[in-house]
């Protein structure tokens, strides 16, 4: 294998077009797995994504040319899936028995393109959005943020020499493979990288991921990225996000079915993927309201991933509602994946070990983390806040009020509606870095 020489990469951008996404495959996996049951279970849907960027203080329409990014956006549309790609995806398979992805969605996605998006300037931020059937705006939400991220990455870093760039990413790589070192001290430590939406670049990520497979051997146990899945021979890592409750629950027809749309969306989850993929992500509307009313069923699960709460706060409570379900926690599982860096990492490792079984998916930071490495101390390479949420479905708003209410998005009214079908209790605010 040959390393990437990042830093010469990064130098020599010019003029012409480098492309940021040059495979549909350069997306998280769990964009594929639900692509597939929304097309079973709602192909009809009309759905608005939207770019919103929570570090306000950062104004990206003036650090990032409107030119390069319509550029970058109009190349990700030309995209097709290839038939190698369409090949791969077809041969992941459940424990080498059943196909994850049934023949007739490959053959679907032989045709798919990504649909039009719609960007203006809006007050120093970009006001990127994508509409259209469900099938086709969700899949816009990875390519978009990585977009975005590696264009600002490129801003901060044009102008700088070739040797100062070599000395950035040689303390990066330096940086990196100290937490590696760290990692390596935890027997039986279980970590994917989760790195995509917020990624420095996909160079970058690249080198990341590779550099994890050699240093952790085993305890790395694959990446969200299903291109680098594919071209590094890993697993492709993933089940749902939350936009599958958010856009089921703008459409239901009143309150009952609003605080059953958690519920039904795992429902038809299940029915998709039997046995399969079965980790609950609880916090859409609040994890407490989640599991007040959670159905029986869904204690014979594999696991959770709580994504908003501080995790040793929710791994606790998740346990002792398995507990009250007369369930033995140590036979499940516990993902973590929110903002997860080395020290949350070993917290929470060494705080649940023996009592349940962890997983980490880790993103940002490690993906973007370039704190203290610029002998030039180069401004804009701090990593923020940005993501692509569900604004609407079928002309109706959509909600997420999430364990963090500064994580919350929606309209005020709808967002007060939603508190009170499914009350507040337990949510705490907390910064948001990433």
């Amino acid at each position: 294998m040959t390393l990437t020489d990042i830093a010469t990469r990064t130098y020599n951008h010019s003029w012409r077009l480098d492309p940021i996404i040059r495979s549909l495959l350069d997306t998280d996996f769990y964009k594929l797995l639900m692509l597939q049951m929304i097309r079973r279970f709602h192909p009809d849907v009309q759905v608005t994504f939207g770019l919103i960027n929570r570090t306000a203080s950062v104004r990206l329409a003036d650090i990032v040319d409107e030119g390069e990014l319509r550029a970058q956006l109009d190349h990700a549309r030309a995209l097709r899936f290839t038939k190698n790609e369409l090949i791969w995806l077809a041969g992941n398979s459940f424990y080498g028995k059943t196909q994850m992805f049934a023949p007739d969605f490959i053959a679907w996605l032989a045709e798919f393109r990504l649909p039009e998006y719609q960007l203006r300037k809006v007050d120093g931020q970009y006001e990127l959005t994508f509409s259209g059937p469900w099938t086709h705006s969700m899949m816009w939400e990875i390519p978009a943020l990585a977009i975005v991220n590696e264009l600002r990455s490129r801003a901060a870093l044009r102008g700088q020499g070739r040797f100062t760039l070599d000395v950035l990413y040689a303390r990066a790589k330096a940086k990196l493979w100290d937490k590696v070192e760290r990692l390596k001290q935890l027997p039986d430590l279980r970590i994917s990288d989760f790195g995509t939406r917020r990624r420095h670049g996909h160079l970058w990520q690249r080198w990341c991921v590779e550099a994890l497979k050699e240093g952790l051997g085993p305890t790395f146990s694959g990446t969200s990225n299903v291109l680098l899945a594919m071209e590094n021979d890993l697993e492709a890592i993933g089940t749902n996000a939350h936009e599958l409750p958010m856009v089921l629950a703008a459409l239901a027809e009143d309150d009952a079915a609003l605080r059953q749309a958690p519920y039904r969306v795992l429902d038809e989850w299940r029915q998709v993927y039997g046995g399969n993929l079965l980790i609950v992500l609880p916090d859409a509307f609040g994890t407490t309201a989640f599991l007040a009313d959670a159905p029986d069923w869904l204690a014979d699960w594999t696991g959770f991933r709580p994504d908003s709460a501080p995790p040793i706060e929710a791994g606790e409570q998740i346990i002792a509602w398995w507990q009250r379900q007369g369930r033995d926690p140590r036979g499940k599982l516990l993902v973590f994946s929110d903002g997860m860096d080395i020290d949350s990492i070993e917290a929470a490792y060494h705080h649940f070990h023996g009592r349940v079984r962890t997983s980490f998916g880790w993103g940002t930071n490690l993906t973007n983390d370039f704190s203290g490495c610029s002998p030039v101390g180069a401004p804009g390479l701090e990593p923020i806040s940005l993501v692509c949420k569900v604004i609407s479905a079928n002309g109706r708003p959509a909600v997420k009020l999430s364990d963090n209410p500064n994580k919350a998005t929606g309209t005020p009214d709808e967002i007060a509606r939603y508190l009170r079908v499914f009350g507040g209790a337990d949510r705490k605010a907390q910064a948001v870095t990433v």
